[in-house]
């Protein structure tokens, strides 16, 4: 058995309205080995984001955990004290935010935003704290460290801006970082260098990562294990390596379907029929039957937990075979080659 330094169970979160409740995470479950990256993708407005904030206790108000656990190094942080959430984040679970202008201090220099972390969780004074941000600058590949170090955010470009935030996650060396969608705001050329960096730094650091994306070809080069999250719920989880050679769920099919394949000459782009359901009314049943080509009578009502497959895969899906099949008979190659 791998050893998990994070393992969700079941987690839901709500978010009360004045004539209705969103289930913006409503049962999901997947784990996260040491020093694995962990690809968790999804449409927009699927509970990606929410399910990061909740296992850092920053859920935005008036949303809650309402049910599930999540274990960090065994320990359920759904448990703790706000003293001891706080004792975890940024110490031990980090977090890369998607636009970093928003996420860093306009008004601080970025070197005192690197050290504030060390000062705060391992008790570096300010000189130690400060050569421990250059040391950071460094690493991240930002050239002229002492000197950028006393610069403001707005001085960097958005290419460096997110590599200051790699470097804030990096400042106190923890097991996890999360990471939400990190290069959405940044040209494909600055996407490259940040997800090599972010791949040099688990290799060297040994730390574990969670990306968050909707980019299907992110997750090809820079994970080993995929969850699929739809409706605030996972319905397929495994090695990436399987799970794109065949699927077992059809909204997996259906992204990588809809994946642009720029070696061949298409009229329209392959699509997901349909929308996301609205999560403070899903539909009964499977939360994707609605949109699904492969619906049986069977998947209109009852629940629909991740089965469990061979070699450590899963799926909620009851006719996964007829997906498989599907897959074998028209397969779709994700890269970053063909996929952008």
């Amino acid at each position: 058995m791998r050893d998990n330094v994070l393992e969700v169970r079941d987690l839901r979160v709500e978010i009360p309205l004045p004539h209705s409740t969103v289930r913006a995470v409503n049962g999901a479950s997947f784990t996260v080995s040491r020093g694995e990256a962990l690809g968790l993708v999804g449409e927009s407005g699927c509970g990606k984001s929410m399910t990061l904030r909740a296992i850092l206790g920053l859920l935005p108000s008036p949303a809650r955990i309402v049910g599930g656990e999540i274990l960090f190094d065994g320990r359920d942080l759904t448990r703790v004290s706000p003293g001891e959430l706080r004792d975890v984040r940024g110490r031990r679970i980090s977090m890369i935010f998607q636009e970093p202008m928003t996420a860093l201090n306009p008004v601080m220099r970025v070197g005192e935003q690197i050290a504030e972390a060390p000062r705060i969780h391992l008790g570096y004074d300010r000189q130690s704290a400060h050569e421990r941000a250059i040391e950071l600058l460094r690493l991240v590949g930002i050239p002229d460290p002492e000197r950028r170090a006393g610069a403001y955010p707005h001085e960097f470009s958005g290419g460096m801006r997110q590599r200051v935030m790699i470097a804030i996650a990096l400042s106190c060396e923890p097991d996890l970082i999360l990471c939400d969608e990190p290069t959405t705001a940044l040209d494909v050329t600055i996407q490259d260098q940040i997800l090599k960096l972010l791949l040099d730094l688990r290799e060297e650091l040994g730390v574990s990562v969670v990306f968050v994306t909707h980019d299907l070809a992110v997750v090809a080069e820079t994970c080993r294990s995929l969850a699929v999250m739809y409706a605030g719920q996972i319905l397929e989880t495994g090695e990436v390596r399987e799970v794109f050679r065949e699927p077992r769920h059809p909204y997996t099919l259906g992204l990588m379907r809809a994946v642009p394949d720029f070696e061949l000459v298409q009229s329209s782009l392959d699509s997901i029929p349909g929308t996301p359901p609205d999560l403070a009314s899903l539909p009964p049943g499977c939360p994707f039957h609605p949109r699904c080509s492969f619906v049986e009578d069977d998947c209109v009502s009852g629940e629909f937990p991740l089965l469990p497959l061979a070699d450590g895969r899963a799926t909620a899906c009851v006719h996964h075979d007829t997906c498989a099949r599907a897959a074998r008979e028209d397969p779709v190659v994700v890269d970053r080659e063909s996929g952008g």
